[in-house]
């Protein structure tokens, strides 16, 4: 029924130690990446953040490519969570915590990518975790950057303060990720527009009314939950 399938076949063949290398090799590049932002940007920790945010969320693509089975997924996600809830106790990931307000937004990301993972690649629709993981990678990271460097018009929802450029980037940035995950699986029908569009308002809705970083577990499981029942019902 999928394109899924097909487009997979030929990263299925990959070994579990090349898998697991490619994975490594990318985290590292992360961390660097990081680190480098750390010393040029001493002033602006929030850039750490996104860095180590939109790279991280960009993992979930190479599990679904290589073929990354479930359990490495969510082994790994499990490993994460524990260093993050650490982290707020020692200083294990010094810098990506310290954004001026409490919050356990790290440490939900991290379990909400073994969610999906383990939700998804169970029903061998992987690329519905990347839609969800995805979209609060780019889309929340991009939004918020936007927001501090151009956000003019404030809004606030439960007590915190949004704005409108950042808003209209997360629908955009979440729109963009849904059309490219549902055309390259599905090909390019009309629905994937509806269902796109759909996901991206609801995705900054979520955004716009979570608090105390529950966006990094409301965003990726509302999307990804939404993007599976429009495809059933509209699909199907």
């Amino acid at each position: 029924m999928f394109k899924l399938n097909s487009f997979t076949a030929s990263y299925s063949i990959s070994p579990l130690w090349l898998q697991v290398i490619a994975v490594a090799i990318w985290v590292s590049l992360i961390l660097l990446s990081a680190a480098a932002a750390r010393r040029f940007a001493k002033s602006d920790s929030e850039i750490v953040r996104k860095i180590v945010h939109i790279g991280t969320g960009n993992v979930i693509l190479l599990a679904w490519w290589l073929d990354i089975p479930a359990s490495i997924g969510i082994s790994a996600s499990i490993l994460a969570s524990l260093v993050t809830l650490l982290s707020y106790k020692f200083p294990i990931l010094p810098g990506i915590n310290s954004v001026g307000r409490k919050s356990l937004g790290t440490f939900f990301y991290s379990a909400s990518i073994g969610v999906l993972i383990g939700w998804f690649w169970y029903l061998k629709q992987p690329f519905y975790a990347v839609i969800g993981i995805l979209i609060m990678a780019w889309g929340d990271g991009l939004a918020a950057l936007v927001g501090q460097r151009f956000g003019k018009h404030k809004y606030s929802v439960l007590g915190g303060q949004k704005s409108l450029e950042g808003s209209l980037t997360m629908t955009v940035v979440s729109f963009i990720i849904c059309i490219l995950v549902l055309q390259s699986v599905q090909g390019n029908t009309g629905q994937n527009l509806l269902i796109s569009l759909t996901i991206a308002v609801v995705a900054t809705a979520l955004e716009a009314i979570s608090f105390l970083g529950l966006d990094n577990i409301t965003v990726p499981l509302g999307s990804a939950a939404l993007a599976f029942v429009l495809n059933q019902l509209i699909n199907n």
